[in-house]
């Protein structure tokens, strides 16, 4: 009788090949035991910078606001000429959502564009401002398109919507000056020659006083330092809110209004 055969060598690998895959796969289930070394640090994300409050906030004064302002300069059409400098200062605060976005003493600039006297025989003296340049009391400045839409200057001055001052006309005037020579022309004339004389002086005189009106221009068109205007904002004004911090809230300069004068004819 045979003797049984053991197990062969190829029975042997592929015994020692199942117990290899089952310690590892038991070591990779297994945790992984204690770190001798520390992990390395992970950098934290960088915090983002804090925003400064209100920097990027843009203040928006609409336009047709209205924006009261006192004359700091006079302007005459004896004298003005296009191009000249205009100074004022605001009078009224303007706000928005509670703020003062604009102060009382705020300065504005702007220029003459035409000024033009008034004519000997005709035609009224009138001159036209634009203004182009705004200054907050912490010395902000910012561009300004804006004109003036009415003026309190204490005489007969008027104005229209893109800033033309027209001066009072001088026809009232003119007749009176006609008038009082032909009268006192016609005193002359009756004394010097009785009733036929009266005539003569009366139209002697008229023709002075005719003479005079033609030789002399009308009255000037002014606006006398501190005279107020009210001006109108044109377009959006956009302003940075962060420029918009005023530990001083402004202090208007009261102006004193230059006296009033007659005006006198000039040839």
């Amino acid at each position: 009788m045979k003797a049984r055969r053991g197990p062969g060598i190829r029975e042997y690998l592929i015994l020692i090949a199942a117990a290899l895959a089952v310690s590892i796969s038991c070591a990779a289930q297994q945790p992984e035991g204690p770190q001798s070394s520390a992990p390395a640090p992970v950098a934290p994300k960088p915090a983002a910078a804090p925003q400064e409050a209100g920097a990027s906030e843009r203040i928006t004064v609409p336009s047709g606001t209205r924006v009261g302002v006192v004359l700091q300069n006079g302007i005459s059409t004896r004298s003005a000429k296009p191009g000249d400098s205009i100074y004022l200062q605001t009078s009224f605060p303007i706000t928005q959502n509670n703020r003062i976005v604009i102060p009382v003493g705020s300065y504005l600039r702007g220029e003459l564009l035409e000024s033009k006297r008034p004519g000997k025989v005709k035609g009224k003296g009138e001159f036209r401002l634009r203004l182009d340049t705004l200054i907050l009391p912490n010395g902000y400045t910012v561009s300004l398109n804006a004109a003036p839409r009415s003026a309190d200057s204490g005489g007969k001055e008027t104005m229209d919507s893109e800033g033309k001052v027209t001066g009072g006309g001088g026809k009232g005037k003119d007749v009176g000056t006609v008038a009082q020579t032909t009268a006192a022309g016609a005193g002359i004339g009756a004394i010097a020659h009785g009733v036929k004389g009266l005539g003569i002086g009366a139209g002697i005189g008229a023709a002075a006083g005719l003479a005079a009106v033609l030789l002399t221009r009308g009255p000037e068109a002014e606006l006398p330092r501190g005279s107020t205007l009210d001006v109108v904002l044109e377009h959006d004004l956009f302003l940075d809110s962060s420029q918009v911090q005023f530990s001083n809230l402004g202090q208007f300069q009261p102006v004193i209004q230059s006296p009033v004068r007659p005006q006198q004819p000039e040839p």
